[in-house]
C-alpha cells in the first residue's frame, strides 16, 4: 500500500480535483490510502465560523456558513453529471449540522468548539473527492479519521495514542482493501475516547499521512505539492533555488524544525522509525522525480539550504537586581513566556541577559512587556529577519548578509543562524 497526501491547493477547485483523479490513474491497480486537506482556503473560513459562533454574531455566522456551502456546491456542480448523486445529500447534511450548531452549541471552551467545527472542511473535501473518483470508475471508499486516529484531549494540538490508533487502522482500515482499491480519509483530525473531534495542529494533514503509513506499514508516502520537490530555499525570498533530489530523515527533521514549510515538523519521525520513504512531488508535473527523504545521509551536505523567517522581534531580559541568568531565572522567564503562549525561534543568554526571538504577528508586545516589567528590564527590537543556513560556508554567509546588519549569530558545525536587519532600519526601544 502507498500513501498519498493532497493539500488544499491540490483540491482547490473542480479542475484540481480532476487532476487528482489523473494522478491516481497513473498508479494503476496500486492500493492507495489517500489523505486530503480542506479545499483551498476553507480552513481559514471555518476559523471565521468559529469566531462568529463564540462571539454570538449570528448573521455573520450564517453568512460564512452559506458562503462555504455555495463554494462547495459550485465545485460539485462542475464535477458531477447527475445532480441526484447521493453526494449532494451528504454535503448538504454536513452544512445543516453546522448551521444548527449556533442554536445547539453548548458554548464550551474555545479550543473544543474550534476542533468540532474546523475539521468539517476535511470531511467535505474527502466526501466530494471520493464520490468523484467513484464516478470516474475508481473503486474508492470514504474513511472517517474520527474513528481511526485516537488522541488525547489537548484540543487544537492533540497528541496521538499510537497503540490505539495502530490497532484501529489494523482492524478497521487495512481489511477494507480486500474490497476497495482506494481509501480516502481526512488530514488534520482525530478523536478522543469519548468520540469528540480533535485537531493535530495547523497544517497537520502531512502528519496524518505519516500516522497512516506508520500504522499500516506502508510502502512509501507521497506528498503532492505545487513545487517540484523540496527546494533549498523559499523562492519568495531567494533567487536560483535548487531542488534537493535526496535527503535523509535527519536532515528533513532539522529543516522542518528551523521553519522549512514544505513538510509539517511532526511528519518525518514516524516514517523514520519504520524507514518508510517520503516523496515530495509536484501535482503540476506528477511524473517528475521530486524529492525522496530516506535513511541515507550521503547527499545531505551537497547543497546548502536557506530558511528565512521575516518580521521577527527580539526581546532581551535583564534582572533588575543584576542577578546572574541561571536556572532559577530561566525557569521564571519560561513560565512567563508560556503564559503568553510565546513560541521561541531562537534564544541566547549572557551572564546578565537572556534574549529570545519571536514571530511578531504571533505575539502581543505589550503583553510581554507587562508580564516582565516587575523584576526585569526589557528591551525589544522589531523589523528583524532570522536566516538559518544548513551546511553553510563563508560564501553563503556573505550572500545572505549583503546590505544587512548582523544583530546576533549562532554557529554549529552544520548550521548557522543569523538575526539581521536592513542597515537603514530598526531601533531598540526600552
Amino acid at each position: 500500500m502507498k500513501i498519498f497526501k493532497f493539500g488544499g491547493a491540490s483540491v482547490k477547485d473542480a479542475k484540481s480535483i480532476r487532476n487528482v483523479a489523473h494522478i491516481v490513474s497513473l498508479y494503476g491497480i496500486e492500493k492507495l490510502g489517500i489523505v486530503i486537506s480542506a479545499m483551498g482556503k476553507t480552513t481559514n473560513a471555518m476559523e471565521q465560523i468559529v469566531e462568529t459562533l463564540m462571539s454570538k454574531q449570528e448573521a455573520l455566522f450564517q453568512g460564512y456558513v452559506e458562503e462555504r456551502r455555495q463554494f462547495h456546491l459550485e465545485i460539485m456542480n462542475e464535477l458531477f453529471h447527475d445532480k441526484t448523486n447521493p453526494i449532494y445529500t451528504d454535503v448538504l447534511e454536513v452544512f445543516r449540522s453546522l448551521e444548527i450548531k449556533y442554536k445547539s452549541s453548548p458554548r464550551l471552551n474555545y479550543d473544543f468548539e474550534y476542533d468540532q467545527i474546523v475539521g468539517t472542511g476535511e470531511i467535505l473535501s474527502t466526501k466530494i473527492v471520493s464520490a468523484f473518483l467513484n464516478q470516474q470508475g475508481f473503486n474508492s471508499k470514504w474513511a472517517d479519521a474520527t474513528t481511526l486516529i485516537q488522541t488525547d484531549k489537548a484540543y487544537r494540538e492533540a497528541e496521538i495514542n499510537w497503540e490505539k490508533t495502530t490497532a484501529l487502522f489494523q482492524s478497521h482500515f487495512i481489511p477494507q482493501f480486500e474490497s476497495y482499491d482506494i481509501q480516502i480519509t481526512q488530514g488534520f483530525i482525530g478523536h478522543t475516547d469519548e468520540g469528540f473531534t480533535t485537531t493535530l495542529g495547523r497544517e497537520g494533514s502531512d502528519f496524518t499521512a505519516g500516522i497512516m503509513a506508520y500504522c499500516c506499514d506502508a510502502e512509501n508516502v507521497t506528498i503532492w505539492k505545487d513545487v517540484p520537490g523540496m527546494l533549498n530555499a523559499d523562492p519568495k525570498w531567494f533567487d536560483d533555488t535548487i531542488k534537493l533530489d535526496s535527503i535523509s530523515f535527519r536532515e528533513a527533521i532539522e529543516l522542518s524544525y528551523y521553519g522549512a514549510s514544505v513538510i509539517h515538523p511532526k511528519t518525518v519521525k514516524p516514517l523514520q522509525n519504520k524507514k518508510i520513504p517520503l516523496y515530495v512531488k509536484s501535482f503540476i508535473d506528477p511524473q517528475a522525480d521530486g524529492t525522496v527523504i530516506q535513511s541515507s545521509t550521503v547527499n545531505d551536505q551537497l547543497v546548502p539550504s536557506f530558511i528565512f523567517k521575516m518580521n521577527q522581534v527580539l526581546f532581551s531580559f535583564t534582572p533588575k537586581d543584576f542577578s546572574f541568568i541561571a536556572e532559577d531565572n530561566l525557569s521564571d522567564i519560561f513560565n512567563r513566556l508560556s503564559a503568553a503562549n510565546a513560541k521561541i525561534n531562537l534564544m541566547q543568554n549572557s551572564a546578565l541577559q537572556f534574549s529570545i526571538l519571536l514571530d511578531k504577528e504571533k505575539v502581543n508586545i505589550e503583553e510581554i512587556l507587562a508580564l516582565f516589567k516587575d523584576i526585569y528590564h526589557v528591551k525589544f527590537n522589531t523589523g528583524l529577519e532570522l536566516v538559518t543556513i544548513r551546511h553553510y560556508d563563508q560564501a553563503t554567509l556573505d550572500r545572505v548578509t549583503i546590505n544587512k546588519e548582523i544583530i546576533l549569530q549562532q554557529k554549529t558545525r552544520e548550521t548557522a543562524r543569523l538575526i539581521v536587519r536592513q542597515k537603514t532600519k530598526g531601533i531598540i526601544i526600552p
